[in-house]
């Protein structure tokens, strides 16, 4: 009689994270609520980034093992699309439109000023944790370009001085 070799559990399936108790929550909540829609892993994204402002990396694998899915499919796509984050943005998020509009009127001038200004690429945070900078593709404000927008407000026909003006606003806003 031969023994069976020992197995290991599924990484995947370990209910083993590093959350915290609220982000736990809203994970678990969000997966309980979306996960038998077509689709879900978007919408379930969607939502625990519109509650935390981003998606834990140490939500992956609680979310693969709610819709049955590898660690690797949930990161895929969660890093596949430039829309989500998996690290807490600063207090406020600014975007710049890259699409083209906004580039034939001098977003790429804007672009390098404001990753100078600030002291940080696409997808980082200032130092002092008020300011996100991200790229986006388009904020509908093509006639008004270059364009940004600051949290939930468009800004248009701005250049190096009104950015700097947006950003003096932004870090007085607490």
């Amino acid at each position: 009689m031969t023994t069976p070799a020992p197995t290991r559990a599924n990484p995947d399936r370990s209910d083993r994270t590093d959350l915290d108790a609220a982000a736990r929550e809203t994970t678990l909540a969000a997966c309980a609520r979306l996960k038998d829609s077509p689709g879900a892993l978007l919408p379930i994204l969607h939502a625990i980034q519109d509650a935390l402002s981003y998606v834990p990396g140490a939500a992956v694998p609680l979310i693969a093992r709610e819709l049955n899915l590898s660690r690797a499919e949930v990161h895929g796509v969660l890093s596949f699309y430039h829309y989500f984050r998996t690290e807490k943005p600063g207090r406020r998020v600014l975007r710049i439109c890259r699409a083209e509009a906004c580039q034939s009127v001098g977003a790429a001038a804007l672009e390098a000023h404001a990753k100078r200004r600030l002291g940080v690429d696409y997808h980082g945070t200032t130092a002092d944790g008020a300011i996100t900078l991200e790229a986006v593709y388009c904020l509908g404000n093509c006639a008004l370009g270059p364009s940004v927008m600051i949290d939930d407000s468009i800004e248009g026909r701005v250049d190096a001085q009104r950015f700097d003006e947006i950003v003096a606003r932004a870090r007085s806003a607490r």
